[in-house]
């Protein structure tokens, strides 16, 4: 296999790669030595920074953590009846989780008319409202961030 001739530019009009010799027009990228920043960096360049150290990261954002799946007041109206317990197991029974999703739970507000008794889930406050109002109870709160180790717990409850 032989080697291809390398690209002979600016030898004459009439060698094909005269002139511009295959530059195209005029300008930047017509030059030596082009190269053109990248236009991220500029962005980067434009962001407002945070002093210290690694502080420009996305700090608030974990992306190893589930967000917490939202079931409305008006959802639990609809699956249980008045005075019922609702746990996380019982959620599960019902089909409105998934067990073995392990995502958080988190009840969120809405209409309620029965009285439902909430243990061991993160309630919203719109919601914890609502459910008082209904003559619900929550027993056992639990913040939004520890519904994850709340699950778990209950998984490991179910197996036994």
């Amino acid at each position: 296999m032989t080697k291809r001739a390398y690209r002979r530019v600016g030898r004459g009009q009439s060698s094909t790669r005269g002139k511009q010799s295959g530059r195209g027009g005029k300008g930047q990228t017509a030059r030596a030595g082009n190269k053109r920043r990248p236009e991220l960096r500029d962005i980067i360049k434009k962001i407002p920074k945070r002093r210290g150290y690694g502080k420009n990261r996305g700090r608030t954002v974990d992306g190893t953590k589930p967000d917490a799946l939202a079931i409305s007041v008006a959802r639990l109206g609809e699956l249980f009846e008045s005075g019922a317990e609702v746990t996380l197991q019982t959620l599960i029974e019902k089909g409105a989780t998934h067990a073995r999703k392990m995502t958080p739970v988190k009840i969120v507000g809405g209409e309620l008319s029965k009285k439902l008794s909430i243990s061991g889930i993160a309630v919203s406050a719109a919601a914890r409202a609502a459910i008082e109002k209904a003559g619900g109870a929550i027993v056992n709160f639990v913040a939004a961030g520890d519904a994850q180790a709340a699950r778990t717990k209950a998984k490991k409850a179910a197996k036994k």
